[in-house]
């Protein structure tokens, strides 16, 4: 048996053999058809949901020192400059965010920053995660009490 081509349409794929109509185990190539499942790219880690918290909430002023303080602010956690850039990157990579270079600063020796910016994608991952969480929550009425043993 062999396999000619594989098409992909309306995230379908099936496979078109070659020179039989019904492979040798029986099944026909209509029967060799199977769907594509793409893990979504708005399935977060915590680390990922809280820096694109922080570059909605920053806006403008989301560049890294700036992101890292807001972070150590809100969840009492200080994260790595490098575990901080290696999920900047990601989410970029993810199309989640976008990133720009700023001028340097007006002082002696002044840096450029990197500033970044918040995408259409990653505004609707942020709103599926809140779903997800508010769904999770649910039927939960009154706050959590520990039972005492």
């Amino acid at each position: 048996m062999e396999c000619r081509k594989i098409s992909l349409s309306s995230c379908t794929a099936r496979l078109d053999l070659w020179p039989f109509e019904t492979a040798p185990t029986g099944l026909r190539g209509a029967d060799l058809s199977y769907k594509l499942r793409v893990m979504s790219t708005a399935t977060l880690g915590a680390l990922e949901l809280v820096v694109l918290l922080a570059v909605a909430r920053l806006e403008d002023e989301a560049y890294g020192l700036a992101i890292r303080r807001d972070l150590a602010a809100r969840t009492g956690r200080d994260y790595s400059v490098g575990a901080l850039y290696t999920t900047l990157q990601r989410l970029e990579d993810k199309g989640l965010l976008t990133s720009r270079h700023s001028e340097p600063l007006p002082v002696r020796g002044g840096r450029s920053r990197r500033h970044f910016t918040l995408t259409g994608a990653g505004a609707r991952a942020l709103r599926e995660a809140e779903r997800h969480a508010a769904s999770i929550w649910a039927g939960i009425g009154k706050p959590l009490r520990p039972r005492l043993a």
